[in-house]
Parts: C-alpha cells; structure tokens; sequence
C-alpha cells in the first residue's frame, strides 16, 4: 500500500517542477517563460507585486497574460487572503492562507527562506498524529510477519479460485489479530495530498520568496543555474534533496509482509522515486528544495523517535 504514496508524489512533483498544468503560466509563442538570472517558470497568476526591477519589467512586458495585472497587486509584504478577485475552494482555503503564513512570518523573521522552512515542519507537525499510526502500523506488521509468510507459503503453488479465497481470509484473519488496516498505510499520503499542492502553489506564487536569499542561495534559483554560474552550494542543496528523499521513503516503507511481489514493487517503487528526485532536484527552485529537504528530514528524525518509543514500550 506505500506504492500509491509514491507515485502520488511523484506525480504532484512533475506537475510543478516541469511546467505541466501550463495553463498557469506566462507564455511567449507557446513556450513558457522562464526568468534567466534563476530558471524559475513565471506564473500568470501571482499573488503580488514582484520587487526585482528585473523581474517586474519581464511580467509588465506581459501584463495582457495576467489574471490579475500587476498594478492592481498588492505589495507581498501587504498581501492578505482576502486580496485579488479571482478565487476558487482550493485557492481560498488552501493557497492563500498557506501564502499569508509564509508572508507574515518571513516578516517578522526578517527570511522568507527560513519561513518556507519553519511552516513545512508546522505541517508535519499537524500531521503528526497520522504519522504515528503508519509507524504503529508498521510495527504491528512486523510481528504479524512470520504467519503472513507461513500463509504464503502454504498457498505458494495454489492458484485456483478456492485457495485465493481461502488465502485471502487467512490474510484477513492475521491482519485483524494484529489490528493492522492496510489501507491505512496511504492515508497521511491523501491527507499531506492538499497540503503539498498548496504549499507549491504558494511558493511559486509568491514573488517575495524566490527574491530572498537564505545560506547564500537565492531561494527562486534553481541548483542547475546556481552550479552552471558557480556556485557549487547547489551541489551540496542536490545530495540533501537525494539523502533525504532516500532515508524519508526507505523509512517509512512497511515490514515485509512475506509477499514477495509487494516487495518487488516496493523496492521498485524507491528506486523509481530515487531516480526521479535526481532528475527532478536540478530544476525545483531553491524555495521549493528547502521544504523538501526539511520536512523529509523531520519525517526521518520522527519516525526514528516513534520506533525507539515503540521498542521501549515492548521491553516493559
């Protein structure tokens, strides 16, 4: 049941990392517009005003493509959810207050980079809770491993309809005893779901974050025009993006349930994922790698800590 998680992020991950849903952003002769000094893909929907001359000047140069044109923008440091006409569910309950959250505390932690940072592990905060019952589910797959393993081996060269269906309820039997729900296994991936596509949209919304810096590196630069100007900090912001990614999914991927094809797609499932964050890494603004970076660093130090919690109560 982890498969789903992956390719769900997999998935939200290229949709705003390759231009996909380009509907949303600037365009010259069909081609998406990209602001040179940084490699980042300008919206046509920002949520204020740009402060960078540069910048200013390339999306006044297509005010006509703007759903909102820019003199009718707000500053980003005066914007407020209930600013710009145009508004959807998502945008109004998600986007904008997740928008505001990041505004008003880079305001008053003087770092936009840092705020990025912070409000990702209020996220995982909040999904806490959740979090715990996957690490608890885990767990009791483990000790529910040995008789799932002994039910696959007593149906190993059965394959007409009455032994599946006898398998089946002998799963079903383990998976009771052990008070395992393995659809549980997807549910914080559903429920991190529209936290996620808000938290970009967001962020790529905003021109005041990718116009900060933070450890050197300018937040709207991608590592792929950072490493080619020089600036090799990008290439430690890429083996971060891959560590974390790596230990984050590797951690919280379930015990072994004997089924050695969930196994197979399992591990296909993060080598896939692996593969594809290193792709993916070269061109997610540095904004964007931050809170992965961050908050799949936080999910391995807790879930760390809930295992060691967990092995503790076993041993009173």
């Amino acid at each position: 049941m982890k498969v789903p998680k992956i390719v769900i992020l997999s998935l939200v991950l290229l949709l705003f990392t390759t231009g996909c849903g380009s509907k949303d952003y600037l365009k010259d002769d069909k081609k998406i517009i990209t602001y040179e000094a940084t490699g980042q893909n300008l919206q046509n929907n920002i949520l204020c005003k740009p402060k960078d001359e540069e910048l200013l000047k390339l999306y006044e140069s297509h005010n006509d493509q703007m759903k909102t044109k820019l003199e009718d923008l707000p500053a980003c440091e005066d914007f407020k959810p209930s600013d710009i006409e145009y508004s959807g569910l998502w945008e109004s309950l998600f986007v904008k207050p997740l928008a505001y959250l990041i505004l008003k505390l880079g305001v008053l932690i003087k770092n936009y980079g840092l705020s990025v940072m912070l409000i990702g592990i209020g996220i995982r905060l909040i999904l806490m809770p959740f979090s715990k019952k996957t690490i608890d589910q885990s767990e009791n797959m483990k000790k529910a491993t040995p008789e799932l393993q002994r039910i696959e081996k007593k149906y190993a060269n059965k394959t007409d309809t009455d032994s599946m269906m006898m398998k089946s309820q002998e799963t079903m039997l383990v998976y009771k005893k052990y008070k395992i729900n393995p659809v549980s296994g997807c549910l914080i991936a559903f429920l991190q779901l529209p936290l996620f596509f808000a938290f970009l949209q967001a962020i790529n919304r905003v021109p005041a974050i990718f116009e900060d810096k933070l450890f050197g590196m300018t937040l709207g630069m991608t590592p792929w025009i950072g490493i080619s100007k020089g600036e090799y900090i990008y290439i430690a912001l890429i083996v971060l993006i891959i560590a974390t990614t790596y230990l984050s999914f590797k951690n919280s991927m379930q015990e072994s349930t004997g089924n050695s094809e969930m196994e197979r797609q399992m591990q296909f499932s993060l080598k896939f994922m692996i593969i594809f964050i290193s792709i993916a890494s070269f061109s997610l603004p540095t904004a964007i790698a931050l809170y992965w970076v961050v908050t799949n660093g936080f999910i391995v130090i807790q879930n760390y800590i809930f295992k060691k919690i967990n092995k503790m109560k076993e041993k009173k």
